[in-house]
């Protein structure tokens, strides 16, 4: 029987299984003493210089970096299961720290357009910047206005969170545009795509409560 699995989940689970055996090593090193909070921070105070990298033209340095503390994301999160640290408090830094280096990335590759020859790309960055925010907002305005309805809810939270530009598919094509110095390229998909993306969530969410 052949396996159904999406392929990008399949990456995910990999990434997990990879950041878990880190994770692990961290946790021993530290004698159990690092906190999951201080990773997720640390690995959002890094996209600061990621950005300045992008900003300044230094486009391999900075998606090699996007790269590694990109997997801060999943680290953060396997070593506060590891250490039986979850909490809402973790999970809204993560979330908001998401939101927060996505925008700083996007100042970097705003600012590196504007000083290029190619200014005209820094509006594209603004739209997919804005599309961005705009995903992650209607998913969890949808989490809210159907968190009364009788459902199955990760069947609904997972529907919700679909679309083709989630922020781990975003950041992958910022990477591959950065390593292929197509970074215009890379923005514009990103802008179109992640507003077709939006309005799917919208009008699934919006499906989701005529029907309920």
């Amino acid at each position: 029987m052949r396996d159904s699995k999406n392929p990008l989940e399949s990456i995910r689970n990999v990434v997990r299984h990879g950041m878990m055996q880190i994770a692990k090593a961290l946790n021993k090193v530290s004698g159990g003493r690092l906190n999951p909070n201080a990773v997720t921070l640390f690995g959002f105070a890094m996209h600061l210089p990621i950005a300045v990298l992008i900003a300044r033209g230094h486009f391999i340095y900075a998606a090699i970096l996007l790269v590694i503390f990109g997997l801060f994301d999943a680290l953060d999160g396997q070593l506060a299961r590891l250490q039986n640290r979850a909490s809402q408090t973790g999970m809204l830094l993560d979330s908001v720290t998401d939101r927060m280096k996505e925008v700083i990335i996007y100042i970097g590759i705003g600012y590196f357009f504007v000083w290029s020859s190619h200014p005209n790309y820094a509006v594209w960055t603004i739209a997919a910047c804005g599309a961005s925010v705009v995903v992650s907002y209607i998913n969890a305005w949808g989490e809210v206005v159907t968190k009364d309805i009788k459902d199955d809810g990760h069947v609904t939270n997972k529907a919700f969170r679909g679309g083709l530009m989630t922020f781990d598919v975003r950041m992958f094509v910022i990477i591959i545009g950065l390593l292929a110095n197509q970074l215009p390229v890379a923005i514009v998909i990103i802008a179109v795509l992640a507003w077709f993306t939006a309005f799917g969530r919208l009008y699934r969410i919006s499906g989701y409560l005529k029907r309920a």
